[in-house]
């Protein structure tokens, strides 16, 4: 990794391939629906990180590819997760999302869910025009784990006894599986051989397993205007993440006894007592070195990946997945 790794670096790196993505999103937005293209290009230029489509560029441009289909398949990233954030959001009742009101808080959950629909049937539409029976079975395959892994955490919601394993299942599914396909389908339309569109999955499941970590220690220890959505969330959701899962393994009888009744009713109001409990027992410490160990993964698997500004930015991205603070 390089000796200080940032962001504007990497976004300068590809700055003339994210136009080209940007546009091809504007473009693909369109609907004679007015709502349609109006809910969808609120959430799509609320900003965020567009990591997924990034994720695409860097590796294809890694394997020197010299197309032009990794614009179309950055945006089939970015409307899946977009869809996924749409009903997500339906889902868990939120309110606010990158530093601004929620879709459904502003339009309404029956909007935003048939938008989410809009966005997923449209991806599905890009996927088709690419004609790679290949992609489409990785993007078809990534978009079913994705929806099963939102299922597994309904299940996992309120339920105090989820393990480690069965919390990191549903990262692997419901985050880590679009990191992954992104990862893939930037090798593959580049001419990757099987192991190499492997070791690029690998990179994306690790990196996205990292990502989702740090995610849920800025739950608990971020500032709300920082990390674009309210502090606590998870807690007032109900949703046993590893902090607290941690928590419940290894705290006191009466600090399991309060992480039990939290995640059992979703109350955030013992949110700083919860705070404090997980911040004295190393909680945070715990899930953060997971998250490290997850981008230390991710930057093994591209080992054999020859050196170019491309690699050292997946390098990079890596290491910014876990320093960082929203």
């Amino acid at each position: 990794m390089s000796a200080t790794p940032n962001q504007n670096t990497i976004n300068q790196l590809i700055a003339p391939e994210m136009d080209a993505v940007n546009l091809v999103i504007r473009q693909q937005l369109h609907s004679d629906v007015a709502l349609v293209s109006q809910i969808s290009e609120y959430i799509i230029n609320a900003g965020g990180k567009r990591i997924r489509p990034v994720l695409v560029l860097l590796m294809a441009k890694a394997y020197s590819y010299q197309g032009k289909h990794h614009y179309d398949l950055a945006a089939i990233v970015e409307f899946i997760h977009t869809a996924t954030l749409l009903h997500d959001d339906v889902v868990d009742e939120s309110s606010m999302r990158r530093g601004r009101q929620t879709a459904n808080a502003l339009f309404g959950n029956a909007a935003s869910v048939l938008v989410g629909d809009f966005l997923y049937s449209r991806a599905f539409q890009m996927m088709v025009s690419i004609n790679s029976m290949q992609i489409m079975q990785i993007l078809a395959d990534a978009t079913n784990v994705i929806a099963e892994g939102e299922v597994l955490q309904l299940l996992n919601m309120h339920d105090p006894d989820v393990t480690e394993e069965r919390y990191l299942e549903v990262i692997r599914c419901k985050t880590a599986k679009l990191f992954e396909a992104a990862a893939e389908i930037g090798a593959l339309i580049s001419g990757a051989t099987a192991n190499q569109i492997a070791a690029a999955g690998e990179y994306g499941r690790s990196l996205g397993t990292a990502f989702q970590l740090i995610d849920d220690v800025l739950d608990y220890s971020g500032k709300a205007e920082e990390i674009g959505k309210n502090v606590g969330d998870d807690l007032r959701e109900g949703k046993p993440t590893l902090p607290l899962i941690y928590l419940m393994k290894n705290g006191s009888l009466d600090e399991q006894a309060l992480v039990k009744a939290c995640i059992e009713q979703g109350d955030e109001s013992k949110f700083d007592a919860i705070l404090n409990a997980i911040t004295q027992s190393g909680a945070l410490a715990y899930t953060k070195n997971a998250a490290f160990q997850a981008a230390e993964r991710a930057a093994l698997a591209i080992n054999d990946l020859p050196a170019s500004p491309y690699k050292q930015a997946l390098l990079d991205l890596a290491f910014l997945s876990v320093n960082r603070n929203h």
